[in-house]
């Protein structure tokens, strides 16, 4: 089941308005077109002749694209903006991409290679590559950005569902390229917290050691 968020409800939202615009053009276009090729046929219709100019629909043709392009950007905008702003006290966690793994690096000083967060907090992604070109794809999220060497980008989500989700890498890296999959695990604040504890001590006996 995917986690429900507002975010996730605009990108779908916002999917299939653009393909429902495109399905109805595609109709509408291909249904004057065979209707006009009947309608207008020479043998039937030896008087048919071309139109050179009409106001009313240079108006309509200009009009009606520019309202369905604003339609579009508008709410494809809403979604964008919203991505573009995380929260000021989401959780951070650093994340690296490299042939061909991804390593998540969170502020209580340890390390995982696969992503851990509690249920309903927001959290921002720092986006680092060590060597080439990836992109950070979250499927059940809606999420995906350019993880770029020497630029730092970032991402950010609130899960507000537990689960396991899948984490790829959407742009071709390489020969293994296919072997960059993960998982986000979503956990119970009690959970998670039992689980940050874990690590933490872990993380400090290796360093006692």
């Amino acid at each position: 089941m995917f986690p429900s968020s507002t975010y996730i409800e605009k990108v779908d939202f916002a999917f299939l308005f653009i393909t429902a615009i495109s399905a109805a053009l595609l109709l509408l276009v291909t249904v004057l077109m065979i209707y006009f090729v009947f309608k207008y046929n020479h043998k039937k219709n030896k008087k048919a002749v071309n139109i050179h100019g009409s106001v009313p629909l240079e108006i309509f043709w200009t009009v009606v694209p520019i309202i369905l392009v604003l339609g579009m950007f508008y709410f494809g905008w809403m979604g964008y903006s919203e991505a573009s702003n995380p929260p000021a006290n989401s959780m951070e966690v650093k994340v690296t991409g490299q042939m061909w793994k991804w390593t998540f690096d969170y502020p209580e000083g340890f390390s995982t290679d696969t992503l851990y967060v509690p249920q309903g907090v927001p959290v921002k992604l720092n986006l680092n590559s060590a060597d080439v070109n990836h992109s950070f794809y979250i499927p059940a999220f809606r999420i995906k950005r350019d993880v770029l060497p020497n630029r730092e980008n970032f991402l950010w989500f609130n899960a507000e569902k537990t689960g396991s989700f899948d984490v790829a890498c959407a742009e071709y890296c390489g020969l293994r390229h296919s072997y960059m999959y993960t998982k986000v695990i979503v956990l119970t604040d009690s959970d998670y917290e039992s689980w940050k504890k874990q690590k933490i001590e872990k993380s400090s006996a290796g360093q006692a050691i």
